[in-house]
């Protein structure tokens, strides 16, 4: 069993990829969508004043349940986590995409907003906080950079060439 973090800003691929990877075969979790938990009290929710560019809470059961599962040799957590540290020890790798030109990024955003108008990124506060979140890399994990402004057939590849 392997198990890797596909981490990355706002606009980088992750969806993209995760979707990708599931195309190919592999176990691929949507982590924004699938793990997503509840935050503890105290804790800001995502999406919520004045926190709202920080990244969803993972349901760390759920994801030390789907490490333990020996019936996938490889599995991929595809998305950001606020509460990452309380797994990411137990994972073989990270790796991050990375688009070094913003206007890439929000070109991708764009996109992204015209299919689902409330999808992050859609309103002009939250094109500001990623905008700041692009340069200052923040609430992303350290690990391999993947250059996602590739066509995402050579972003895969290069991903399962990572990790062999």
């Amino acid at each position: 069993m392997r198990n890797y973090l596909i981490d990355g800003g706002s606009g980088t691929g992750k969806t993209t990829v995760c979707d990708e990877l599931r195309r190919r075969g592999y176990q691929a979790i949507h982590g924004d969508r699938e793990l997503r938990s509840d935050p503890k009290p105290g804790e800001a929710a995502s999406g919520s004043a004045p926190d709202c560019h920080l990244p969803p809470i993972w349901d760390v059961a759920m994801v030390k349940a789907l490490l333990a599962n020996q019936d996938e040799a490889v599995t991929f957590f595809c998305g950001g986590s606020r509460n990452s540290s309380e797994f990411i020890d137990l994972l073989d790798g990270v790796l991050v995409l990375e688009v070094a030109d913003l206007d890439t990024v929000m070109r991708r955003i764009d996109e992204r907003v015209l299919v689902d108008p409330s999808d992050w990124g859609g309103r002009q506060e939250e094109r500001e906080i990623i905008m700041h979140l692009h340069h200052t890399k923040q609430g992303i994990a350290q690990g391999w950079a993947i250059d996602a402004t590739a066509p995402l057939e050579f972003v895969v590849d290069e991903i399962l060439r990572r990790i062999q």
